[in-house]
């Protein structure tokens, strides 16, 4: 199996190279149960962010990372986009997105008392990696039918041209195959 050997801000991962498309191989990524990593690289990130009042994901690899991000700017909460309507959700605003790694149509459901406590806020939206900007963007429309004014939208990675983009916020650049 062929690996990409990265270093974010002195912590290093080698990460498998995976097919998704035809023409298309991306350095697979995976912050999901890599406390160290998510430990080490949240405070470096939150330099990075404006003042803001919530941060938000969506589900699921990015909820490690806000948790950790929630704690180190002393939030006592944050939000998570989810995937699907949940039964406790209460008029939930709902976009449909497509990103690099799912390949396919996906959900993104915010519950409406969230929607409701984003009204006039400032927020960011943070992700674990930013390649096709699809996520990102689709949460950024989501956060505006709440009223929320989005100051600042960030990863801990930009794959591919998304790496020469202004308006994402950043720690290290990964390559695409």
């Amino acid at each position: 199996m062929k690996t990409f050997e990265i270093d974010i801000k002195g912590l290093k991962r080698v990460l498998p190279i995976v097919k998704v498309a035809e023409n298309l191989k991306i350095a697979s990524f995976d912050i999901l149960g890599d406390t160290e990593l998510v430990t080490y690289l949240a405070p470096l990130l939150a330099e990075k962010l404006p003042e803001i009042d919530y941060i938000v994901t969506a589900e699921a690899k990015g909820i490690p990372l806000i948790h950790e991000l929630s704690k180190v700017l002393n939030m006592d909460k944050y939000i998570v986009a989810r995937k699907s309507i949940k039964p406790y959700m209460q008029n939930p605003l709902v976009k449909k997105v497509t990103s690099i790694t799912t390949q396919k149509e996906q959900t993104l459901c915010l519950d409406g008392t969230d929607a409701a406590l984003l009204k006039g806020k400032s927020v960011a939206i943070i992700d674990d990696v930013i390649s096709t900007g699809e996520s990102i963007r689709a949460l950024e429309e989501l956060l505006e039918e709440t009223g929320a004014n989005v100051l600042a939208k960030a990863a801990l990675l930009a794959e591919g041209s998304a790496a020469e983009r202004t308006d994402i916020i950043f720690l290290e650049k990964l390559p695409l195959f």
